[in-house]
């Protein structure tokens, strides 16, 4: 969403003639809020992935510790985890010592 929609948004009446404004209104700032949750998130994760090439630790898999495929850090450079490894998490199939490392990696 653009700066410029974001403001319009931003600025709306605080009440709407009818129901059909509320409605579009209510969408709108939906939208708005869920794309900046998705922006933050994805920000956070690039932020990590920079980290991970300061400390020398980019491109090595949290789980297994192998490296990540060039072909999975062209499509996503912020990946984690070998396609193997993401496939068992996406999956439910670590353990649960595994999963608790697993989120404390994910913070």
């Amino acid at each position: 969403m653009s700066a410029q929609k974001a403001a319009q948004v931003l600025s709306r009446q605080e009440h709407p003639h009818d129901e059909g404004d509320l409605s579009q209104q209510s969408h709108e700032e939906w939208i708005f809020l869920n794309r900046n949750t998705l922006d933050v998130k994805l920000l956070r994760e690039v932020q990590d992935a920079l980290q991970r090439i300061a400390h020398g630790a980019y491109g090595v898999c949290f789980e297994c510790e192998e490296p990540i495929s060039v072909k999975r850090l062209d499509a996503v450079p912020w990946a984690k985890f070998c396609v193997s490894c993401q496939e068992r998490i996406a999956g439910g199939q670590l353990l649960p010592d595994q999963q608790e490392e697993l989120q404390e990696a994910e913070r």
